[in-house]
């Protein structure tokens, strides 16, 4: 692995911060959910959006997808979408006499799955492949999407009437789970006073980057420098929740790869070439809040996830020597 020079972690620490900026045009006030999202991008993972209706869900995903001089698809799931409908399907052509792949919506750069939850669990488990290896194997070819190929779900937890909640299997696969929120008073009285701008990703959000641009960030991401011990750290946060006595399912070996990968990538956008355990701390609820699963009891005694990782946090200290 060689070390990134400063000149190289400037300029990704400057992109990542243009980057920022331009997606924030679109949804104000929110600044450390678009850093989270584009460090998902970054990242080569994909992001849960779970919030209420109305809070801008869809317009981050379009503001992100704007963003990158990419391709960019929404799928509105719903409970008769089938998996073709996504994935795309084979048909024979009579002329030529032979099949021909037909791509469905998820062959984009950018793809929206808006309210996921709805569609049925076969269809939701269409995305497990392509989430995963990045290609979809129709009547056994296999398809590759490209990279960078990022897949932003939505689901609103209120609604829960004719939806199916997502398999573990699949959460798994979602490298963040986050939410949006409402915007602060000084948010939303901007956000009023532009209250005649029905659109404001087409309005205000313009591309900064190309989508080859993008994998050269995520190239730099990787060989950002994780020590030994910071390793020891995630393995024994990741070991102590497979271990808690509320949970039946801690942090999976997927999940501490996502770990690793997005503190590089979040030390890059913050000037560094190196992590340290801020990092780790700070991606703590967006990485496992979605992975740690409850017992019965502790869902019946009111216990939350986020109070069993600040638990975790508590009881696994930092590596000795580095600061957090």
């Amino acid at each position: 692995m060689t070390a990134l020079t400063p000149d190289q972690i400037s300029w990704f620490a400057q992109t990542f911060e243009r980057l920022t900026e331009n997606v924030s045009k679109a949804v104000l006030g929110k600044r450390h959910v678009v850093r989270l999202v584009l460090t998902c991008l970054l990242s080569e993972g994909h992001v849960l959006l779970e919030d209420f209706p109305g809070t801008g869900k869809t317009s981050l995903a379009r503001a992100l997808a704007a963003t990158v001089q990419g391709t960019s698809s929404r799928v509105q799931f719903t409970p008769d979408l089938l998996p073709s409908d996504v994935t795309g399907v084979t048909i024979y052509d009579q002329l030529k006499q032979s099949f021909e792949f037909h791509p469905g919506p998820i062959f984009a750069t950018i793809v929206l799955a808006d309210e996921i939850n709805r569609a049925s669990p076969k269809t939701q488990s269409a995305l497990l492949e392509v989430m995963e290896e990045g290609r979809v194997t129709i009547d056994g070819v296999p398809h590759p999407v490209g990279p960078p190929f990022m897949v932003i779900a939505t689901q609103n937890p209120i609604e829960q009437a004719g939806t199916y909640r997502l398999p573990e299997a699949q959460l798994d696969r979602f490298l963040m789970k986050t939410s949006i929120g409402y915007p602060d008073a000084a948010s939303s009285v901007a956000l009023l006073r532009e209250a005649r701008v029905r659109d404001r990703v087409s309005a205000s959000v313009t591309p900064i980057i190309t989508a080859e641009v993008v994998q050269q960030m995520a190239q730099l991401a990787d060989e950002v420098f994780i020590a030994d011990d910071l390793l020891g750290y995630v393995t024994a946060v990741a070991e102590q929740s497979r271990q808690h006595p509320n949970l039946r399912m801690g942090l999976s070996v997927r999940g501490s790869l996502a770990y690793v990968r997005c503190a590089k990538t979040w030390a890059a956008a913050n000037g560094r070439n190196y992590v340290v355990p801020d990092d780790i701390k700070d991606l703590a609820l967006p990485i496992l809040e979605h992975r740690l699963l409850l017992d019965a009891d502790a869902q019946f005694s009111g216990v939350t996830v986020r109070e069993i990782v600040n638990e975790i946090f508590a009881e696994v200290p930092p590596p000795v020597g580095q600061v957090a």
